[in-house]
C-alpha cells in the first residue's frame, strides 16, 4: 500500500491534488458507452462553455497537457520559416524542452522583461527582415497570464500588444496554464482581456487550478487554423475518451468552481507575503499578484526550510526562490511554514 502523503508544500501548484467536485464529475462520466474521440455529449457541453466564456466564435480542441495545448496551439498558425516571439521567462523557452522549435520548426526568440511582461517596444528588436528570405519571419508573440513571475497583465496592456501584433500581420497567443488566478486578480471574466482584447490563439489551463489532467486550445477566431484536428491527431493529442476530459471542464465552469479555488490559492499568496515581507534577510522581488511569491533568503536557510517544506530555487545565482499557493493550501500550512523559517533566520 503507498503510504498517504498529507504535508502541502510551495513548489508548484501543480502538486496540489484533485478537487473533489472534479473526482466526482469524473466519476459520473464513467457510466455507460458514449461514442470516442470527442463526439459525446459531454465534449459538446464543455465546447458549448467555453463558448459562453470566450465568445460564440471559439473553437476549442482538448489535449492532454499544457506543453501540448501551447505546442500544438502555435503549431496550427505557424510555418517552419517563421518565429515565435516570448519573454526569456516564458515556460514555451525555459520549461518545454525545447519542444515549440522541435515541433513548430520556428525559432523562438525571446526578450527580456524584468516582471515576465512584455510590452510593445520590447519587440521592436526583433521587427526586422520582413519579407526577407534570409530572416525567419516574425509570426507570433506569446505571453503568459499570470506570468511566470506571478504577475499580471491588464486587460489594456494585451489590447496595446495585440494592437502592436495585428498591425504587423502578427498573432497573439497566450499561455493561460494560470489563466483563472488572472481572472481573479484583474476581476474580470476571461473574455475581458481575452478575445475583446485582441488574443488569437489560447492554451487554457485547469490542472494547476484543481483539475486532474487535460488542457484546451482556444482559437478565439473563426478560420485561424482550418486543418487543426489533423495536428492534434498527429500530436498524439486526440483523446479516445475525451469525455474524461470534458467532463471535469464542465464541472470546473459550474457554480465558478475555478473561481472559488484561484481566489483561495491567490488570497493564501497574498497572506504568505504580508507574513514573511518584514523579516529579516527576506526581500520579495515581485508584486505579489496571483498565487506566487518570488523572494531571496540565505541558501542555506532555504535548503533547510525546503526539507520540510519543498520549494524550488527560481535564481540561484541571485538565492531568488519562488513560493506557490495551491487551491488546497490551509493557513495552517503558511503558518507552519512561516515559524519554521523565522527559527532558521535565527528570530
Amino acid at each position: 500500500m503507498v503510504k498517504k502523503i498529507v504535508k502541502r508544500g510551495f513548489a508548484s501548484d501543480n502538486n496540489s491534488g484533485v478537487h473533489p467536485e472534479i473526482l466526482k464529475a469524473i466519476e459520473s462520466a464513467n457510466a455507460g458507452h458514449v461514442v470516442g474521440y470527442g463526439s459525446d455529449p459531454y465534449t459538446e457541453k464543455a465546447g458549448e462553455l467555453f463558448q459562453e466564456h470566450f465568445g460564440r466564435e471559439t473553437e476549442t480542441f482538448f489535449v492532454f497537457t499544457g506543453t501540448a495545448a501551447n505546442v500544438l496551439g502555435l503549431s496550427g498558425v505557424t510555418r517552419s520559416w517563421n518565429s515565435i516571439i516570448t519573454a526569456f521567462t516564458a515556460h514555451i523557452e525555459q520549461d518545454e524542452c525545447g519542444a515549440p522549435e522541435k515541433f513548430t520548426g520556428c525559432k523562438v526568440l525571446t526578450v527580456e522583461t524584468p516582471d515576465g511582461k512584455i510590452k510593445p517596444e520590447m519587440l521592436a528588436k526583433h521587427m526586422h527582415g520582413i519579407d526577407f528570405e534570409h530572416h525567419s519571419q516574425p509570426k507570433v508573440v506569446s505571453i503568459t497570464q499570470t506570468t511566470e513571475m506571478g504577475t499580471v497583465y491588464t486587460s489594456e496592456e494585451i489590447k496595446a500588444l495585440a494592437d502592436f501584433v495585428h498591425d504587423r500581420g502578427m498573432l497573439l497567443h497566450m499561455d493561460g496554464a494560470r489563466i483563472a488566478n488572472a481572472a481573479v486578480s484583474l476581476k474580470l471574466p476571461f473574455k475581458a482581456f481575452t478575445t475583446v482584447a485582441g488574443v488569437d490563439i489560447l492554451s487554457f489551463g485547469g490542472t494547476k487550478n484543481g483539475m486532474m489532467y487535460g488542457e484546451a486550445v482556444c482559437f478565439l477566431k473563426p478560420g485561424i487554423s482550418k486543418d487543426f484536428k489533423y495536428i492534434r491527431k498527429q500530436g498524439m493529442q486526440l483523446a479516445s475518451k475525451m469525455r474524461f476530459i470534458s467532463a471535469q471542464y464542465i464541472a470546473y465552469f459550474s457554480n465558478e468552481l475555478w473561481r472559488k479555488n484561484a481566489r483561495h490559492s491567490n488570497s493564501m499568496a497574498l497572506l504568505l507575503a504580508e507574513k514573511i515581507k518584514d523579516l529579516k534577510e527576506i526581500k520579495i522581488t515581485q508584486a505579489v499578484q496571483s498565487n506566487g511569491v518570488f523572494a531571496i533568503m540565505r541558501k542555506e536557510v532555504a535548503e533547510k526550510v525546503s526539507k520540510t517544506y519543498f520549494f524550488y530555487p527560481w535564481n540561484e545565482y541571485t538565492s531568488e526562490y519562488r513560493l506557490m499557493t495551491s487551491w488546497d493550501t490551509a493557513e495552517e500550512d503558511i503558518d507552519n511554514f512561516v515559524a519554521l523559517l523565522k527559527k532558521e533566520l535565527g528570530i
